[in-house]
């Protein structure tokens, strides 16, 4: 019921901006009617590959290349909608100036072939950026660590459609280049239902690190069996942290790591976060790192020094960040919350939805505890 609730507003929200363009954008081109019939026809068959997303996402028989063509209208009609509001705030200034007729047609002319060229090149950049995973080097100051530690951060890869095998097959061997002491994932590992998802999941039991691996779930594992997932990881040389801590490094100069829940367990009454039992039995005089899939608990967080987290993937698409700013307190990168505790936000290793990224690129993230 949920699913369909939000498929529904999703594809009323995609509806509303398909026509706002169509009206505010395209009608006012100064273009034949001929070639703005075509830009309509471009724009209806957005929505229509909106709603075969939404009916597609879950079923990974379809083929790489059906599911991008589905997926990218998403991206398009937001980034649309998004440069028809520049178009609208630019066209008024234009009209409000005082200038002659003949230079006022001039500028909306350039204004429109102007504005058509850089959507279409800001969306040409946007799936470009989404083919690469850059390591993001983070050095953080950890206060009573008696050594150095390095742990590489993976979070939010949706695994499903467009996130397969193969990518993650690339995923583990840039990994296992950086050496990393611990791997950790922070949630949203999985995107579609557990069976379709084992080919690329198997692909996580050759991550090497010198003192485990351990994962934390996201609100998108609820969505398709928690329990199912975490027995199936938990297969693959990984460890899930379900309110629960473990010790890092060399006695007396390590760390505790500990993971929660996610928050959604609030909405379900079930598999909800527990500080208090994931710190239960830590060394106290040891540094303690936490990882919590989304940014917002770390408002609930006491007695830690580091979250690591993702969910927000940076805003994914410029200037969504905004909007993601509205609901999470921080949306990417080294935060000092309070005194106590800081806070690091991986961007997403994947993507979710279109296959395009604009102001937030697809990271793993090396970091480096002093």
């Amino acid at each position: 019921m949920k699913i369909s609730l939000f498929a529904t507003i999703f594809l009323s929200i995609m509806t509303l901006f398909t026509l706002l363009i169509a009206r505010r954008f395209v009608r006012k081109l100064h273009f034949k009617q001929k070639t703005k019939n075509i830009i309509y026809i471009f724009l209806a068959l957005n929505l229509f590959g909106v709603l075969g997303y939404m009916l597609a996402r879950h079923n990974p028989s379809l083929p790489n290349w059906a599911y991008f063509l589905l997926s990218v209208p998403i991206g398009l009609i937001f980034l649309l909608f998004v440069a028809t509001v520049f178009y609208e705030l630019f066209s008024r200034i234009l009209n409000a100036t005082t200038i002659s007729e003949k230079r006022r047609n001039f500028f909306k002319k350039s204004l429109d072939i102007g504005a058509v060229s850089i959507a279409g090149g800001i969306n040409a950049k946007a799936m470009y950026n989404a083919k690469t995973v850059e390591i993001e080097k983070v050095k953080i100051k950890i206060k009573n660590l008696e050594q150095v530690y390095s742990i590489v951060q993976l979070s939010d890869i949706h695994i499903g459609g467009l996130i397969d095998k193969e990518f993650i097959a690339n995923l583990v061997k840039r990994v296992n280049a950086l050496n990393p002491d611990v791997v950790v994932i922070t949630g949203d590992l999985v995107d579609v239902k557990l069976d379709y998802a084992k080919p690329a999941l198997d692909e996580l039991k050759n991550i090497k690190s010198n003192y485990g691996n351990y994962f934390c779930v996201g609100n998108h594992e609820y969505f398709h069996g928690l329990v199912p997932i975490i027995n199936y990881i938990n297969t693959l040389n990984f460890k899930t942290l379900e309110n629960e801590n473990v010790y890092i490094g060399q006695e007396d100069k390590g760390f505790n790591l500990a993971g929660v829940y996610d928050v959604f367990g609030y909405n379900i009454d079930a598999y909800k976060p527990d500080l208090k039992k994931a710190l239960d039995g830590r060394l106290i005089n040891n540094p303690t790192v936490l990882l919590a899939h989304q940014p917002k608990y770390v408002e609930e967080v006491k007695n830690v020094d580091l979250v690591l987290s993702g969910h927000t993937h940076g805003g994914q698409i410029f200037p969504f960040n905004y909007l993601v700013k509205l609901q999470q307190p921080y949306v990417k990168g080294l935060h000092q919350h309070n005194e106590e505790t800081q806070i690091y936000i991986n961007k997403g290793t994947g993507f979710w939805g279109p296959p395009m990224r604009l102001g937030a690129s697809s990271e793993i993230t090396h970091i480096t505890l002093v």
